[in-house]
């Protein structure tokens, strides 16, 4: 815990500096990666004009993300947490720069663009275990939800500014998004370095077979954890339409880069929104319910843009759908960190990541896969379908979590656990 916290500690995470850099950090990375994705998806589609090259974008993160999983959460556990974001975000950097040098000098082509993009998963897979385990540790557990709601805006702020800051800088080339990026991460890096909270790593173990899957079998034992992974893997894997986002951009609504940065920053203007209102208003009871609903929600909403051919429609389904999302990321984010002991929570979010970035890069893969083989309309239609089948098979699989009321794990429990 961080040592800004006194015995009665305020209620609002703003009041912790170690939180307030985290968060900075946090913001700036993320507009310097969405700014990233539209430069990438609008430039490699320029060059190749194929969906299925849209796929391998996300593929090439996904990779990754899946073979580093496992040891990253071992190192999230073992190392300075901390330390070991700051220097994965300057490893996305470094990759950055390269991307804007390469187009600087004429050697940037879809294959040197998809191996940079690699290094970039790279980076993102080796910290995403140890910036999720850091969050507990910047403010009290009670004042943890509302933190969780907090950090989410940074990410759901950056969703709304970078890729339509994005957009409109790409009218003076891919280089200067580029660029623009690149300063951005080194802001976070800096601010990173700066934050300052009581973790002290365990006694080091070697990497083995036990510790790399203890997480695993962590989350086995646990239902409501084991529910909300599985839930964000299969929903989000079958309704993500990010990947198409440049097919229905310039080929449905007729729109051009600005018109691709507003279509990616809309499900972040309902998601801010409601993050915003769950950071001073948490959510007391039927959190298991409410987190259905909200899934079904974003099927619902995935349905509307896909059927959507006018741009103000299509706004504000994304918008619907960004919104409906946040609530159950929020509700999964807290619940996992709640069930979880420090000791572990590495090792966890390790797992979850694996989830994650399935649900999201796989995710673009397939949709990207499918779009080349029955269209893009009907591939999102599909994939929204197949959300709402999700929730209504997890309902039935995962009773304990549909009748969740609180947050805060059962005290019984969760002296059963601590023992």
């Amino acid at each position: 815990m961080t040592d800004d916290i006194a015995t009665s500690a305020p209620a609002s995470p703003w009041a912790y500096p170690a939180f307030v850099r985290f968060w900075g950090a946090r913001l700036a990375a993320g507009l310097g990666f969405q700014m990233l994705s539209v430069a990438v998806g609008w430039q490699v589609y320029a060059l190749t004009g194929r969906a299925f090259d849209l796929g391998l974008v996300g593929l090439v993160q996904f990779v990754p993300a899946l073979l580093l999983a496992l040891p990253a959460g071992h190192i999230a556990d073992q190392f300075d947490r901390r330390r070991v974001v700051a220097l994965c975000q300057a490893l996305e950097l470094l990759a950055i720069v390269l991307l804007a040098l390469g187009g600087v000098a004429g050697w940037l082509d879809e294959r040197v663009i998809l191996a940079l993009v690699f290094l970039i998963g790279v980076g993102r897979a080796l910290a995403f275990p140890a910036r999720k385990a850091m969050l507990p540790g910047l403010v009290p557990e009670s004042v943890l939800p509302r933190a969780t709601a907090v950090n989410a805006s940074a990410f759901q702020l950056a969703m709304i500014t970078g890729p339509a800051l994005g957009g409109f800088l790409y009218v003076a080339g891919p280089d200067a998004v580029y660029a623009a990026a690149a300063l951005l991460y080194l802001v976070a890096v800096v601010l990173l370095a700066a934050v300052r909270y009581d973790h002290t790593p365990p006694r080091r173990e070697p990497a083995t077979l036990q510790t790399l899957f203890a997480g695993i079998a962590f989350i086995r034992a646990r239902p409501v954890v084991l529910g909300v992974i599985s839930l964000d893997l299969f929903a989000v894997l079958l309704g993500g339409a990010t990947a198409l986002l440049p097919i229905f951009a310039r080929d449905i609504l007729h729109t051009g880069p600005w018109g691709l940065g507003l279509l990616r920053a809309a499900p972040a203007v309902g998601a801010l929104a409601i993050s915003l209102w769950l950071s001073r208003h948490g959510l007391q009871r039927r959190v298991g319910a409410i987190m259905f609903a909200s899934v079904a929600g974003f099927g619902v909403g995935t349905l509307l843009f896909a059927l959507s051919s006018a741009l103000w429609l299509s706004l504000a389904a994304l918008a619907a759908l960004g919104a409906f999302d946040m609530v159950s990321v929020v509700i999964r984010g807290a619940l996992l960190q709640l069930e979880t002991p420090d000791p572990m929570r590495g090792r966890v979010s390790a797992v979850n990541a694996v989830f994650i970035n399935t649900s999201n890069q796989l995710g673009e893969f397939e949709s990207g896969l499918l779009a080349a083989w029955v269209g893009a309309v009907p591939a999102i239609v599909i994939g929204g379908l197949g959300t709402l089948a999700v929730v209504g098979l997890w309902m039935l699989l995962f009773p304990e979590l549909r009748r969740r009321q609180r947050l805060e794990p059962d005290p019984t429990e969760a002296a059963t656990q601590t023992a």
